[in-house]
């Protein structure tokens, strides 16, 4: 059984920054992906982990803005947010046991219940 529990979301005003945790154990292929009110779940950030290798991948959107990377001391998966808009309001899924560096939801198969993260303008 995966367990991945998200944690870090809130309320920010735009132009600020918010930090998600993913705590695990150390699975394989994990990342980012979120779902905003009446739209699809999409891919924020992935990236190889547990020594395998390749880079991460980041969604346009978030590309210069959102860092995806892993405390290895503390077996979690970090997305670190900053110059926040009020685009990026979503709920927040950390995923694992996918396709390494793949932002399609449908190559992942655990998926934790979810952050709110609200931006507001």
């Amino acid at each position: 059984q995966v367990d991945l529990v998200e944690s870090g979301g809130g309320s920010v005003q735009a132009g600020g920054s918010l930090r998600l945790s993913c705590a695990a154990s150390t699975y394989y292929c994990m990342g980012w992906f979120r779902q905003a009110p009446g739209k699809e779940r999409e891919g924020v950030a992935a990236m190889p982990t547990r020594g395998r290798s390749g880079s991460a991948s980041y969604a346009d959107s978030v590309k210069g803005r959102f860092t995806i990377s892993q405390d290895k001391s503390e077996n979690t998966l970090v997305l670190q947010m900053n110059s926040l808009k009020s685009e990026d309001t979503a709920i927040y899924y950390c995923a694992a046991v996918g396709v390494c560096g793949s932002l399609r939801p449908g190559d992942y198969k655990a998926w934790g219940q979810g952050t709110q993260v609200t931006v507001s303008s």
